[in-house]
């Protein structure tokens, strides 16, 4: 209409550049859009000879004076955002008309004022400069000037930053209209693709764009013109791998358009093109064949359909085409000659497009298929792949949830990615070339510390390497690398973890290293990057490891560039130890200044470490050579130079410093490495070798010491970490001297004497001055910390008996009266001498400062402890009118004090010293008691992100505030302070939710000094375990304690439980201490703890009979706070805890106390409990019964009651009479009883509900049963009738669904193996039922984790610990829950949807019984509905509002039933919400997930076409397909949609057409959109057969 309207005015006016003239004053959109307009018009038609210069004058007006200022905004300023916009775009399309009358002059006049325009800088004006270039670059014809705006059109695309509006406009616009300009064509595209001058290619979207516009250009529809071709251009084909991959979805959509063009036009034209290689000799990126026209569609379609398919990000509608990937590679790969038909690295793209995926489980399955490559298919070597695996696998790979086990795995298996990890990468070495193994296994490693890796990744890589089949492949540089993965395991807090992928490090540089590359010096640098504590240590099988190889490769390293045998090539490793020693304790001579600084400990380890391994290798060589006397030679030549320079110690005083501390470093790391818990140091005569070479110098090592340390030879800053060296040296050498001969003992008793009394005298000693002296201070502080370390002996080491010395009187008074918490002043430095040491110390004043407190508190504590009356002795001192109580609120004061001033990891001593003071004090100061108990926990809970000193402090604040006497003191007032212990009890508790391990460290602790408290006196004895009945409730909550944990945390477990199932093998479980942060230690240890408790015991039984009442109720009020609740939530986690705990205590009961509680455990049975529950009540109740059978009377009065309360529990009480045998065995009179039995089962036996009549069915064949073995003549009469009923149920149906369901319920754990007496153990209760019960995986507790937790042991007599074989063995088969035998979804190969989907979805197997469809008829008739023929299936659909909206438009729609998974969700308040009442009007259906096989081929039988709402490769489009009458629609789930084991019975899909981005619609919708068309084509048919 626009166009016949501009033509009419055209022809109306005589003038048409008075026309344009006119509309141009004042130009507004509408005037600009019929500007745009009337130019079109008029450069289309052409104009009169006479008139085209005029023309074109105006049109160079237009385009100068009004289309580029409104490109510029000027005109535009004061209109609104839309005019704006109209204004511009109408302005641009002038400006192009304008172009085209004028011709090249206004183009290039257009061009060379927006090029300056863009020279002089952005921002709005380069947008209008580029609208100008891009309506001037068609007619542009001076080379220069095309040349130009090229240049400046990449240079805006390659532009970073600000300018990315413009840049898009440079490539969505200006790009393809300098592509339309045969001229600049071939600059654009070498300027694209990076081949031209004036820097590289453009970001893969902004050429992705410009060639999406320049297809037309570079992908000719026509014949091969001279124009590119894109199909023959390398670099085309990688940027469109490029942006396959892209994270931005329009990015990617644009490279699926070129590569679908491409393919499009290849195979029109049935083309015969090869796309050049690029570089090397690696297969073509692009090529194509007539011949083979048809197999390279299939190819390509097939790819294609795989890269859309990813872009829905959804597992369930992905995982279908995954194994099309398998068929890919058949085509891609030539069997003839063995090479790449086409290039892998179309292969790459998919693989890193899942790997990209922000669906973690796409993730997994991508890399788990990649990983599967080589064992399944003999792919070609290819360079790119090696690099994909260090680039994208490498990247995917450092996913920690990736690691996770499958649903189908055991607790402590390898996870299937950790497996796959092994195999794959053995299998690819193998299969490389040797030359490039070497080069490929250095890249992977440095690829592991080019980040910062997770524990758990960097494991199972590092396990993975440890692997690979022995070759000799890394030198000195893949040594290196391995050292700084070592580095990289450091930062994780997961010390298992990183102990264990340390092990795996060691044997993969063990099984790869190439000896003759590596020398000697680099193998200790590398050993001394695992930690002894975590990984190597001596009493490890990796030890023994590492010293076999190093005596196997003996002589092979390659000689240290710096080694002393230069005649030699190669180094023995006992040559290079002896060098090694001697080097390390020359003494430059430099260095020898008595303020020199402490030499660094690394080379301590280093020589410690090869000493011991050398002795190793030399103990090794002799046992192979069959020595019985082994003399250690080269051990002694190891230790006599430091032997020599110890010995000289005492008498020489003119040792160099350096040298006295590096012999002393060396000695304190040999003493401390042979300290370490190893299996048997008797016999390990390495050790006995070197404890009797280092007692000689024991002498002359203490003299040295208490020179040093008592005299004025520290006197600087620096000279504090010597002073810590020399402690540290002293209990090692106590300990020497105790384990190998008491002869040195005097001389120890002698040190200890002299060091008391000069610490004490220097301490004593009183400043003159007002300013202290450095040295003077420094003096106090090494007394001090020399006090420490004596009271620390003599605690530690009580069977050396210094307590008896004189000096240790001397210490109790001058400790007993010190002024505690006393600072130093800092002291004047500008009397002292600046030296470097003191300027380079990274110890502060401060830190100093808290140290000389903190080593008062140690002492303290060593009084406290040892000497419980303080000072009572000394009546010459002033403090002597102080009371014993006034004393100890003195140090209690002090104590809070010093809490505020130290830091948070000095006041373990401080807690220590409280946990004495309180219980004097709790009585007479209680405040100040509770003040000690806020600050204390104040302090532990600021730290408890602090992983390094949270725990050791926990475990003292638990010591103080759960000390027996504190508790007991607090029970015994029942005060403030015993209501401040029970509130922090549940701030631990709670903090136990968020940090693991905190609940075990108070549990375990309390526990122990309840049952077995350090003293043996019986009032003792009492009063720690009446603490257990004052603070039941930490026993009660630890009964039923642990969360569900987050993924994360399951995984971390899962790969704990892994590792440790290894056992030695992974030598990180032997060196590593056991921490029992596990949340299953906590129930563990309460279990065992109630395991000990006697019966017989007043004291005990009180206990025991308090903690089932407090469980009891606890499940009462659990029960009451959700009536319903799902299986495996926390509600039914805590109440299986209650009812395992209860059954543990059973045994212990009395009858009195069980006469009172039993009515509580009946209505507990009478709740809606999910199976394990029902389990752990049922067995109760028949072990009660089992015991004192008097209580039958209150089972049969549960069966009194009226039907609404018993049709939850009808089943569970019925359950109970399977086992009557067991429950009559200690009764004389059965007869009365079965009779009763008998009467109650046959009410039960005619009840409506089928299951119901399956339970009593099952007992009433027990009780029939008993009653013929025990010849009850009172019931021959019902014979004939009892024993004909359960002939009929054993025959009842032929094969029927209700047949298999007996037989199922007979071969049920619960009535066919379990036996409730001689099944009662720990494993059962904890682990098998929990397990055959199908409780979530991480509730069971195997047996190894009781005996992995040894804080608690069990009675010595303990017999209830293993199940019986028969029942330990039976996998989970609940009659109603499962089906293994109905496998033909995975198993049959001839179906169309097996080449789809492989994804087994576990399914139950038990069917609805045969008179569900009269249930449903019946229901239909008396709602007085038409009985229509389409059946709408949702049993998969789980969340209440999609089924309640799904019933209201079933009715709406008079749909003939709802089939929904279960019919409780009526009484759901969401469902009745969007429901509107539906659900009376409506058929409703109850038919389970696990029954839905069976009922689909019900229904198959019964002629109904059975239609799956579905996304797959062969679906049909809604809008065409054509619905038969018998109908039946089946909705998948909201997440996974229809399972793979159901799309095997579906005969056919739907899906609906999309236009949106968005793949998915909610399953309520989808079910409602074909209810409509189902009804609207009925309709339709009914319409037309009227």
């Amino acid at each position: 209409m626009e166009v016949v309207l501009a033509d009419a005015l055209l022809s109306c006016c005589g003038d048409p550049c008075a026309l344009l003239r006119a509309v141009c004053a004042p130009l507004s959109a509408e005037r600009a859009e019929a500007l745009r307009l009337l130019l079109q018009r008029l450069a289309a038609g052409g104009t009169p000879p006479g008139e085209a210069e005029a023309l074109r004058r105006v049109a160079w007006e237009v385009a100068l004076e009004r289309c580029r200022p409104l490109l510029r905004g000027g005109e535009a300023a004061g209109a609104g955002c839309g005019e704006r916009l109209r204004l511009a775009r109408a302005a641009r399309g002038a400006l192009r008309h304008c172009v085209q009358l004028c011709g090249a002059p206004l183009a290039a006049r257009l061009a060379r004022d927006a090029l300056a325009e863009l020279a002089a800088g952005g921002g709005a004006g380069a947008e209008a400069a580029v609208e100008a270039l891009a309506a001037a670059a068609p007619r542009l014809e001076e080379p220069a000037l095309v040349a130009r705006c090229v240049a400046a059109a990449l240079a805006l695309v390659r532009e970073e930053g600000e300018g990315e509006a413009a840049a898009a406009l440079v490539a969505g616009r200006l790009l393809p209209a300098l592509g339309g300009n045969a001229a600049a064509l071939r600059r654009v595209w070498e300027g694209l693709l990076g081949g031209g001058g004036g820097g590289g290619p453009p970001r893969a979207g902004r050429a992705l764009l410009a060639l999406s516009a320049l297809a037309d250009a570079v992908l000719p529809r026509g014949p091969p013109g001279s124009g590119p071709d894109a199909r023959l251009c390398p670099r085309f084909w990688r940027l469109v791998q490029e942006g396959l991959t892209e994270r931005d979805g329009l990015c990617r959509k644009r490279a699926r358009y070129l590569l679908k063009r491409a393919l499009d036009l290849s195979g029109g034209q049935r083309a015969e093109l090869r796309c050049p290689a690029d570089g090397g000799d690696e297969s073509s990126l692009f090529w194509w064949s007539a011949e083979k026209n048809e197999k390279l569609l299939r190819f390509w379609e097939t790819y294609i359909l795989i890269m859309e398919t990813l872009e829905g990000n959804q597992i369930h509608v992905i995982k279908p085409v995954l194994p099309k990937l398998n068929s890919l590679y058949e085509h891609a790969i030539s069997g003839e000659k063995g090479c790449w038909l086409f290039h892998p690295s179309w292969h790459m793209c998919i693989y890193k497009r899942m790997f990209e995926s922000e669906n973690k489980t796409l993730t997994k399955e991508g890399v788990l298929h990649f990983l599967e490559l080589y064992e399944t298919k003999h792919l070609p070597n290819s360079l790119g792949f090696s690099e994909f695996v260090i680039g994208p696998l490498m990247d995917a790979l450092s996913e920690s949830s990736l690691y996770s086990r499958t649903p189908g795995q055991l607790m402590g298996a390898c996870p299937p990615l950790g497996m796959r990890l092994q195999k794959f990468l053995a299998t690819y070495i193998m299969l490389l070339p040797e030359e490039e193994k070497g080069s490929f296994l250095l890249k992977f490693i440095q690829k592991m510390t080019s980040r910062h890796w997770c524990a758990v990744p960097i494991l199972f890589l590092s396990m993975a390497l440890a692997y690979i089949p022995a070759c000799k492949v890394l030198g000195t540089e893949g040594l290196h690398a391995l050292r700084d993965v070592l580095q990289c395991t450091m930062i994780t807090h997961q010390i298992l973890l990183r102990g264990a992928a340390q092990c795996y490090l060691l044997q993969t540089a063990m099984r790869l290293t190439h000896v003759e590359k590596v020398s000697l010096p680099e193998v200790s640098s590398f050993l001394l990057s695992l930690r002894p504590e975590e990984s190597l240590r001596r009493d490890t099988m990796l030890w023994m490891e590492l010293c076999s190889w190093l005596q196997v490769n003996d002589r092979c390293f390659r000689k240290s560039t710096t080694s002393d045998f230069e005649h030699q090539e190669t180094t023995s490793l006992c040559q290079y130890v002896c060098s090694l020693v001697g080097e390390y304790l020359k003494t430059p001579a430099s260095e020898t200044g008595e303020n020199c600084l402490m030499p660094d400990w690394f080379e301590a380890k280093l020589v410690a470490t090869m000493i011991l391994l050398a002795a190793d290798v030399e103990q090794m060589r002799n046992k192979h050579s069959g020595k019985s006397n082994i003399e250690w030679i080269e051990l002694e030549t190891f230790l006599n130079p430091l032997l020599d320079v110890l010995m000289k110690l005492g008498s020489n005083a003119y040792i160099p410093t350096l040298k006295t501390d590096k012999s002393l470093q060396l000695l304190l790391k040999l003493l401390q490495t042979c300290s370490l818990k190893c299996s048997n140091t008797q016999d390990d005569g390495v050790l006995v070798f070197i404890w009797k070479s280092l007692m000689m110098p024991v002498e002359s090592i203490l003299e040295f010491v208490l020179r040093r340390l008592t005299t004025n030879e520290l006197s600087t800053v620096g000279d504090l970490d010597r002073c810590d060296l020399y402690l540290d040296l002293i209990p090692e050498i106590v300990n020497l001297c105790l384990q190998v001969s008491w002869k040195k003992v005097p001389s120890i008793k002698s040190f200890i004497l002299s060091l008391t009394n000069a610490s004490i005298h220097n301490l004593q000693e009183r400043n003159s001055e007002e300013e202290p002296k450095l040295k003077e201070q420094i003096k106090k502080v090494a007394s001090m910390a020399s006090l420490t370390a004596v009271c620390e002996i003599m605690h530690r080491k009580p069977e050396a008996h210094l307590e008896s010395l004189p000096s240790v009187d001397a210490l109790k008074r001058f400790i007993s009266f010190f002024q505690f918490n006393e600072v130093l002043k800092k002291p004047s430095y500008i009397e002292e001498k600046s030296s470097l040491c003191e300027e380079t110390t990274s110890q502060g004043w401060g830190k100093i400062v808290a140290r000389y407190v903190r080593d008062q508190w140690i002492c303290l504590r060593f009084i406290l402890n040892s000497f419980p009356t303080l000072a009572q002795e000394y009546e010459e001192t002033s403090e002597m009118s102080l009371s014993t109580d006034e004393r100890s609120r003195k140090f209690l004061q002090s104590a809070l004090e010093a809490l505020t001033i130290l830091p948070s990891d000095q006041v373990l001593p401080v807690f220590d010293c409280m946990k004495v003071l309180v219980p004097k004090l709790l009585d007479s100061s209680e405040s100040l008691c509770i003040e000690a108990f806020d600050l204390a926990w104040k302090i532990t809970s600021s730290l408890s992100n602090t992983q390094l000193i949270f725990w050791s402090n926990l475990k003292a604040f638990v010591r103080f505030i759960f000390d027996t006497e504190v508790l007991a003191v607090a029970a015994s007032a029942k005060g403030q302070a015993y209501a401040k212990i029970k509130e922090i009890i549940f701030k631990l508790i709670d903090m136990s939710a968020t940090k693991t391990g905190v609940f075990n460290v108070v549990l375990s602790h309390c526990c122990r000094s309840w049952i077995f408290p350090t003293t043996d006196e019986r009032s003792a004895l009492a009063n720690a375990f009446l603490n257990a009945g004052n603070y039941c409730e930490l026993i009660t909550e630890a009964c039923v304690f642990g969360t569900v944990f987050r993924r994360d945390q399951r995984l971390i477990q899962d790969v704990h439980a892994f590792i440790e199932n290894l056992g030695e093998k992974c030598a990180a479980n032997v060196v590593t201490e056991s921490t029992n942060r596990d949340d299953h230690y906590v129930r563990i240890c309460a279990i065992k703890f109630l395991c000990l408790l006697d019966g017989s015991n007043i004291l005990h039984k009180t206990f025991m009979e308090d903690i089932f009442i407090k469980l009891l109720d606890k499940d009462k009020l659990v029960s009451r706070s959700r009536t319903r609740y799902y299986a495996n939530s926390l509600q039914h986690r805590i109440k299986n805890r209650v009812w395992q705990t209860l059954l543990v205590l059973l045994p212990k009961l009395d009858q009195n106390f069980l006469c009172g509680t039993l009515d509580k455990v009946f209505q507990a049975g009478f709740g809606n409990n999910q199976a394990s529950v029902k389990y752990f009540i049922e067995w109760i109740v028949i072990l009660s019964l089992h015991k004192y059978p008097q209580f039958l009377n209150k089972l049969w009065d549960c069966f009194c009651y009226d039907e609404e309360k018993l049709k939850t529990s009808i089943c569970t009480f019925l359950s109970v009479l399977s086992h009557f045998d067991i429950i009559l065995q200690n009764t004389s009179e059965k007869k009365p009883a079965l009779k009763k039995a008998l009467i109650v089962v046959l009410q039960w036996c005619f009840n409506h509900n089928f299951s119901v009549r399956l339970y009593a069915l099952v007992a009433l064949k027990k009780i029939w049963g008993m009653c013929r073995l025990l010849h009850v003549e009172e019931f021959e009469a019902l014979t004939p009738v009892i024993e004909s009923s359960l002939q009929q149920v054993e025959n009842m149906h032929g094969t029927g669904n209700a047949r298999r369901n007996w037989q199922r319920i007979q071969d049920h754990f619960f009535f066919a193996t379990f036996h409730p007496l001689e099944d009662y153990s720990l494993e059962t209760i904890f682990y098998t039922l929990p397990r055959l019960s199908e409780l979530a995986e991480d509730e069971w507790i195997s047996l190894s984790k009781f005996d992995r937790f040894t804080d608690v042991p069990l009675p010595p007599a303990f017999q209830w610990y293993h199940s019986r074989t028969e029942l330990r063995d039976l996998k989970p088969s609940d009659w109603s829950q499962q089906d293994m035998g109905s496998d033909s979804a995975e198993t049959d190969s001839q179906t169309e949807w097996t080449d789809v989907q492989k994804k087994i979805i576990p399914w139950k197997n038990s069917t609805p019984s045969l008179d569900l469809e009269m249930v449903f008829q019946d229901r239909a008739a008396k709602l007085g509905k038409s009985n229509s023929r389409l059946i709408v299936v949702a049993s998969l659909i789980d969340k209440p509002t999609n089924l309640g909206g799904l019933c209201r438009t079933s009715e709406i729609f008079g749909a003939s039933a709802l089939v929904v998974g279960s019919l409780h969700y009526i009484q759901d308040k969401q469902f009745q919400h969007l429901s509107v009442s539906a659900e009376q009007w409506l058929p409703l259906v109850e038919v389970k997930p696990s029954q839905l096989v069976d009922y689909l081929q019900q229904k198959k039988m019964e002629g109904y076409t059975i239609i799956g709402v579905e996304q797959t490769a062969k679906s049909f489009d809604l809008t065409e397909y054509c619905f038969p009458e018998k109908s039946l629609l089946l909705l998948g789930n909201e997440h996974e949609g229809i399972p793979a084991n159901l799309i095997h019975h579906l005969d056919v899909c739907v899906e609906i057409p999309q236009q949106g981005i968005i793949r998915s619609l909610n399953v309520h919708v989808s079910g409602a959109l074909l209810i409509w068309e189902y009804t609207r084509q009925q309709v339709i048919k009914q319409k037309q057969q009227k």
